[in-house]
C-alpha cells in the first residue's frame, strides 16, 4: 500500500510534464490519471483504521489515508474526468491537460497530508495551477482574474506558513497532531489561510468573481475540487480536536448563511452558483464527521451545473424567463437542481439528511433555513421555460460529462440508503415546497442588486486582518 501511494501521488507530476513530449495524447493521460485515483478512492474508502505512512524521519512528510481521503479524492477523480470529457472535442491545447492533471495531483495531495509543510507546499501548487487555468483564455480580464485570485491566494498562506512556524516553534513538529498543544495565535493564523483558500465566510467572498468569470471547464473545477482543498484540513482537525471542532462547525453555519443569501437574489446564473458555492461548503463544516459524503455529492451537482450554465443561451435569469432553453438541456439542470434541493432518490438527499443528523443542537436553525435558501435559490433553474428546439447544437462531450455526473449522484444513494424513511423523505420535500413558494410569491418579484464592495481586492485582504482578530477572540473564548 505504501509503494502504491507514493506511485499514485507522482504519478500526475510525471504525466503532466511528460505530456509535453507527447501533446496530442494529453487529454487521454489527463483522463488515465483520473480513472487511477478512482480506483485509489475506492481503496481508501474501504481503509477500517486510518493508514498513516511516515516518510523521511520523524520530522518529515506524514501521509494519512481514510474514508474521508476517499471520499474527498473520489470527488476529485470524477469531476476532473467530467471535465476532460466535456472538452474532449474543444482543441484544448497540451498546456491546459498539462495544468489540470498538475491540479488534480496536487489536489490529491493535499487530501493526504497529515503535515503543515507538505499541506502548504501542495496549496501553493495548487494556487499556480489555478491561476494558470484562470488566465487561459489571454485576456486582459482573465489575466487580471487570474492575478487576483494568485495574490490573495498568496496572502493567505502567508498566514498560513507562520502559523506553521508557531507550531513547530512549539512542539518541534509540523504534524497535525502537533496542534495539540500550539499556541492560540498559531491556531487563527491557519485558519486564516485555510478559510480564505477554502472560500469560506467572509475571508471567500473572492470566490464569486473568480469562479463566474473563469471559463465554464475550470469554473467546474474550481467549484467541484479546488476549494475542497482549504476545507478538507479543517475538517480533519475538527475531528483530531474537540476544542477546534465548535470552531469549524461555527463557520460551517455562518458560511451557509452567507453564501445563500446572496444566492437567493443574484441573477446571474454563474455568480449565483459560486456564492452557492460558498454555502454548500458551510455544509461540509458544519458536521465533520460525514462531511466527505457531503463533499462528493456537492462536487458532483456543483460541476454539473456550471457545466449547463456554460450551455445556456445567457447568463441572464432574467433574459432565460422569456428565452426556452432545450428541453434535454433542461431536464440536466433540473435533475442536478433537484440533487442539491436534497430531493429523494438523489444523493444529495441522503447527503443531507446525513448532515442534519450530525448537527448540534444550536446548527439546527441556521442550516435549516441555509437548506431553505438553497430550494428558493434553485427553483430559478427549475422553473425555466423550456423548447424542444435546438437552437445551437450540444457537444458530445457535454452529454458524457452529464452522464457520469449526474449518474454519480444517482449511484453515490448507496452511500446512505438508510435515509429513506418516511420521516426523512417528508422533512426535505416540505422544505423544497416551502421554498418554490417563498419562489413564486415573493423572490421572483424582488430585484435587489446587492452590492459588490466586499468583493473588491483591497477588501478582501482587510477582510482577511478582520477575520484573524476574530479568530483570536473565538480561540482564546
Amino acid at each position: 500500500m505504501n509503494a502504491l501511494t507514493i506511485i499514485w501521488v507522482t504519478l500526475p507530476l510525471f504525466l503532466g510534464f511528460g505530456s509535453y513530449l507527447l501533446p496530442r495524447s494529453g487529454r487521454l493521460l489527463t483522463l488515465g490519471v483520473a480513472l487511477a485515483s478512482l480506483a485509489y478512492s475506492l481503496v481508501c474508502l474501504f481503509e477500517e483504521t486510518p493508514r498513516v505512512l511516515q516518510l523521511l524521519d520523524s520530522f518529515g512528510v506524514t501521509l494519512m489515508i481514510d474514508p474521508l481521503s476517499g471520499f474527498f479524492i473520489l470527488t476529485n477523480a470524477l469531476v476532473t474526468a467530467a471535465v476532460v470529457l466535456y472538452c474532449w472535442d474543444q482543441n484544448k491545447s497540451k498546456f491546459f491537460y498539462t495544468q489540470t492533471v498538475i491540479l488534480h495531483g496536487s489536489v490529491n495531495a493535499v487530501f493526504i497530508c497529515a503535515d503543515l509543510v507538505s499541506l502548504y507546499v501542495a496549496l501553493e501548487v495548487i494556487g499556480i495551477a489555478a491561476f494558470l487555468l484562470i488566465a487561459y483564455p489571454r485576456s486582459d480580464r482573465s489575466i487580471w482574474v487570474g492575478l487576483r485570485y494568485l495574490f490573495v491566494s498568496n496572502t493567505a498562506m502567508l498566514f498560513f506558513l507562520l502559523g506553521a512556524a508557531l507550531v513547530y516553534q512549539q512542539s518541534q513538529s509540523f504534524a497535525f497532531s502537533a496542534l495539540e498543544n500550539a499556541p492560540m495565535d498559531a491556531i487563527a493564523l491557519l485558519f486564516v489561510g485555510l478559510l480564505t483558500k477554502g472560500g469560506i465566510f467572509v475571508s471567500g467572498l473572492w470566490l464569486p468573481l473568480t469562479h463566474s468569470e473563469s471559463e465554464t471547464p475550470v469554473s467546474a473545477l474550481l467549484s467541484g475540487v479546488v476549494v475542497k482543498s482549504g476545507i478538507y484540513p479543517l475538517a480533519r482537525f475538527a475531528l483530531m480536536f474537540e476544542d477546534i471542532d465548535p470552531i469549524v462547525r461555527f463557520f460551517g453555519v455562518g458560511t451557509a448563511l452567507l453564501g445563500v443569501g446572496y444566492a437567493v437574489f443574484e441573477k446571474d446564473t454563474k455568480r449565483m452558483l459560486a456564492f452557492h458555492t460558498v454555502s454548500q461548503l458551510g455544509f461540509v463544516m458544519a458536521a465533520p464527521e460525514v462531511g466527505g459524503f457531503y463533499a462528493l455529492t456537492h462536487g458532483l451537482v456543483k460541476s454539473a451545473l456550471f457545466l449547463i450554465a456554460g450551455n445556456l443561451p445567457s447568463r441572464n435569469l432574467k433574459v432565460l424567463q422569456h428565452e426556452p432553453i432545450p428541453r434535454s438541456v433542461w431536464v440536466a439542470l433540473a435533475i442536478a437542481s433537484f440533487s442539491i434541493s436534497g430531493f429523494p432518490l438523489l444523493s444529495g438527499f441522503g447527503a443531507k439528511v446525513l448532515t442534519m443528523k450530525n448537527l448540534l443542537p444550536w446548527q439546527v436553525i441556521g442550516m435549516n433555513l441555509a437548506a431553505l435558501g438553497t430550494a428558493i435559490s434553485f427553483a430559478k433553474f427549475i422553473f425555466l421555460p423550456q423548447s424542444g428546439e435546438l437552437k445551437s447544437p450540444v457537444k458530445p462531450g457535454f452529454w458524457l460529462a452529464m452522464t457520469l455526473l449526474l449518474g454519480g449522484l444517482v449511484f453515490a444513494n448507496v452511500v446512505y440508503y438508510e435515509a429513506y424513511t418516511l420521516g426523512n423523505i417528508v422533512k426535505p420535500l416540505a422544505t423544497i415546497a416551502l421554498g418554490w413558494a417563498a419562489y413564486w410569491v415573493i423572490f421572483r418579484r424582488i430585484v435587489i442588486k446587492l452590492p459588490r464592495v466586499v468583493e473588491q481586492f483591497d477588501h478582501l485582504i482587510g477582510a482577511m486582518s478582520l477575520m484573524l482578530l476574530f479568530l483570536f477572540g473565538m480561540v482564546l473564548a
